[in-house]
């Protein structure tokens, strides 16, 4: 994982997850680029991001689907 970085991010293209609602406390948004996916609370988009490289995102999706 990358440092967080502040800023809005706003030259990426994010998608709100699809267990996030409107209404419900899972707000997560990514934007995918080169060799990166970023992450950021959908309520807070100008607060931190989170970076990962694809093979970290890869690890992070293997062992989310198992747990």
């Amino acid at each position: 994982m990358t440092n967080p970085s502040p800023g809005n991010g706003s030259a990426l293209e994010w998608f709100k997850s699809s267990y996030s609602t409107n209404d419900g406390p899972e707000c997560v948004e990514a934007a995918f680029a080169p060799g990166t996916i970023h992450i950021r609370d959908s309520k807070h988009r100008q607060g931190p991001q989170l970076a990962f490289g694809r093979q970290e995102w890869a690890a992070f999706l293997s062992y989310a689907t198992d747990h």
